[in-house]
């Protein structure tokens, strides 16, 4: 009993060691979290984002924004800026006809937090094959809400 008691608090203080080492010895970046994230001008309105506490940023809308290229799901970092944050995300999107490489979509944003919203604008701008660009920039505002359980 005494072998098992012990494992599990040595287990107990490598768990509270990790987590210390990951935020630091504070909270988490208010920015950490899912959200959802209204952006009227973009060919899909409604997207999810998720920022890590890592410095990285996933977001995903739905697949049907665009007839003519896929544009689903991008990927980038984030970082604090002040009394916000700023970030960029990146788009690889295929053409649905023939499967191809359509552009690459780069995506900045800079956002404030309030609680569980925030507010924000974002820059595209989308890149051929041979990183010329083809379209943008274009500015967009963007509007989160913090998903709660």
């Amino acid at each position: 009993m005494r072998r098992t008691l012990g494992a599990v608090a040595l287990v107990a203080l490598c768990l509270a060691g990790c987590q210390q080492a990951h935020h630091g010895q504070g909270a988490p970046p208010d920015i950490v979290g899912a959200w959802i994230v209204a952006i009227p001008d973009a060919p899909f309105p409604l997207h999810m984002f998720v920022f890590h506490s890592d410095g990285t940023v996933e977001q995903s809308n739905p697949d049907a924004g665009d007839p003519n290229t896929s544009d689903s799901n991008l990927m980038g970092a984030w970082r604090a800026d002040g009394d916000g944050y700023r970030g960029k995300v990146v788009e690889i999107t295929a053409d649905r006809t023939s499967h191809h490489f359509a552009a690459r979509g780069e995506i900045s944003f800079t956002l404030k937090v309030n609680g569980n919203t925030f507010g924000g604008m974002a820059s595209a701008t989308f890149f051929d094959a041979g990183g010329h660009r083809v379209s943008g920039p274009v500015q967009v505002k963007m509007e989160g809400e913090r998903v709660l359980p």
